[in-house]
Parts: structure tokens; C-alpha cells; sequence
């Protein structure tokens, strides 16, 4: 049970979740010519919960300090689980995720895409034991690996069924994955900046050089409600542009995201304490999560 606490369980099955949706609910219903068959979409899937579970407890290795203030009722590492034995889960699952990389990039005929699995890698290490505490790279790093996993199964899966043939259809759907790439960016690059204001007393306390720390808790929260535009915005535009006519899929994202980003966004500028900030933390993950689900509503509104 404490190993799944450290390696964040519930987000790798929404790893998991969001790969599924992308092959099963996107590629296949439109009939999108891909190449990994069931076992090898598999491998791709497990190869990413192996790096992204690494990258959570290389994480937690080096924030011992700030978890000690910040959630010293959820420390493990020294308490629950030695140092050594998450060394070694570490090293195990990076060697896993990669070794599978390799194999999976012989399969598509794609050597040069080995640098997809090595470059995670190495930037979750970085950013743990580097960068975590640098204002905003830190957060950016988390957030484009997030984008990652969903153009993940573009890059292995339908890239290289590419033909002249099928050209203008695979740019299509691949264009679709990169929109809900840039949407789960941009969202989790809000609710790293939001942990870091729930967060800001450890982070102090460790040297973390974060935007609250550096800023102080209120230009922070204005920061982060002009972001907090960009994903509104984008979203409405997308719904006014694609799923206007759709009924059906307006009513969902306007009750799912856009009214959740208009909370999100009246709620910022009055939060003030660590539980406003952990609860708007989860309105992120939700607002998130509803954008990654409609994925699989595209059969009913495109076919």
C-alpha cells in the first residue's frame, strides 16, 4: 500500500486511462491506420507508467525536507519506506520504461525515437534533484511531460503508419491530439504554480526559489488567473469552432470544463490559505480529467 502511495497510483491509472482513450476511442472508431497491435499498445503504456512512477519517486527522494512541513502526514520515504529500497524501485522502473522504449522503437522502425523515452527520463531526474526548485522551469518540465502522454500513442502509433496516401487523415486526428495536448499543459501548468502557493511555507523552508516564494501568495494568485484565460479561452474557442452544432457535446464541455475554469478563476483571486489552494488543486485535476474524458466522445460527434 505505501508503494503505491509513493508512486502516485491514481495518476498512473490516469495515465493509463488517457492512453486507452486516444487508441480505442479515437484511432480505432475512425477506422486511423496505426501499427502497435493490443500487446505492443500495451507495452507502450506500461513502458510510460514505468517512467512517470520513477519520476514520482526520484521526487519524493529529494523533497524530504519540504514534506516534512508541508504534508508530514503523507512522508513515506524514511518513515514508511527506506531510502535505499526507493533507490532501487527508482533505478528498477527507469530501466523497465526504457528497456521497453527500445524495444518498442525496433518494432515501429523508428530508432530516433528512442530519445522520447532517455529524455523523460532524464528530465524527471532533473527536475527533482536540479530544477524543482527554480521558478516556473520546474513546473514547466512537469507540465510537457503530462502533454507527452497523450502524444505519446500519436508518435508511436500513427506517425509511423503515415502514407501518401493516408496523409491529410493521420494529420487530422494527430492535430486533434496535439489540442488536448496543449489544453493538459496548460492546465497542469496552473496547478503546479497553485501547489507551489499550498506548498509555499516548505518550499521556503527548503531554498526552493518557486513564484510564491519569490513573489509572495497574492501577485502569485493574479499570475495565475491571467493564465488561467488561456486554457478558458482556448476552450471556448474550440467549442464555438468545432462542437457548436453538437449539442449534446457543448452541454458537456461547458458543464465539465468551461464552468469549472470560470470557478477556478473567481475562486483564485480571493484564495489566500494552504485548503484554498488544495481545493482549487483539485478543481484543476477534475476541470483536467473532464478534458482528457471527451476524447471519447469524438465517435458520437464526429461519426
Amino acid at each position: 500500500m505505501y508503494f503505491l502511495s509513493l508512486i502516485r497510483f491514481p495518476n498512473l491509472l490516469m495515465i493509463i486511462f488517457t492512453q486507452v482513450l486516444v487508441k480505442y476511442f479515437l484511432f480505432e472508431p475512425f477506422g486511423i491506420d496505426t501499427v502497435l497491435d493490443d500487446l505492443s499498445f500495451s507495452l507502450l503504456v506500461l513502458s510510460m507508467i514505468c517512467l512517470a512512477a520513477a519520476g514520482n519517486i526520484i521526487n519524493d527522494l529529494h523533497d524530504t525536507a519540504a514534506d516534512k512541513i508541508n504534508k508530514p502526514q503523507k512522508l513515506l520515504i524514511g518513515t514508511k519506506i527506506s531510502e535505499k529500497a526507493a533507490w532501487n524501485w527508482f533505478i528498477a522502473l527507469n530501466i523497465i520504461g526504457v528497456g521497453i522504449g527500445f524495444y518498442l522503437i525496433n518494432l515501429v522502425g523508428k530508432p530516433s525515437f528512442v530519445a522520447l523515452f532517455i529524455i523523460p527520463s532524464a528530465f524527471l531526474y532533473f527536475y527533482a534533484t536540479q530544477i524543482k526548485g527554480t521558478i516556473l522551469v520546474g513546473n514547466l518540465v512537469v507540465s510537457i511531460m503530462v502533454a507527452m502522454i497523450i502524444v505519446m500513442v500519436g508518435i508511436f502509433d500513427l506517425v509511423p503508419a503515415i502514407t501518401p496516401e493516408n496523409l491529410t487523415t493521420q494529420k487530422v486526428i494527430f492535430s486533434i491530439l496535439i489540442d488536448y495536448a496543449i489544453f493538459a499543459f496548460l492546465v497542469n501548468f496552473l496547478r503546479e504554480i497553485v501547489k507551489d502557493q499550498e506548498d509555499i511555507t516548505g518550499d521556503y523552508n527548503a531554498g526552493y526559489k518557486t513564484l510564491p516564494v519569490l513573489l509572495g501568495r497574492s501577485r502569485t494568485n493574479f499570475i495565475i488567473f491571467v493564465l488561467g484565460l488561456l486554457p478558458l479561452m482556448g476552450v471556448l474557442y474550440y467549442l464555438y469552432t468545432y462542437l457548436y452544432e453538437n449539442r449534446a457535446a457543448m452541454l458537456y464541455v461547458l458543464l465539465t470544463v468551461i464552468g469549472p475554469l470560470l470557478y477556478f478563476q473567481v475562486k483564485i483571486t480571493v484564495a489566500g490559505h494552504k485548503k484554498d489552494f488544495h481545493h482549487l488543486s483539485l478543481v484543476l485535476k477534475l476541470i483536467l480529467a473532464a478534458g482528457i474524458f471527451s476524447i471519447g466522445l469524438y465517435r458520437f460527434v464526429l461519426i
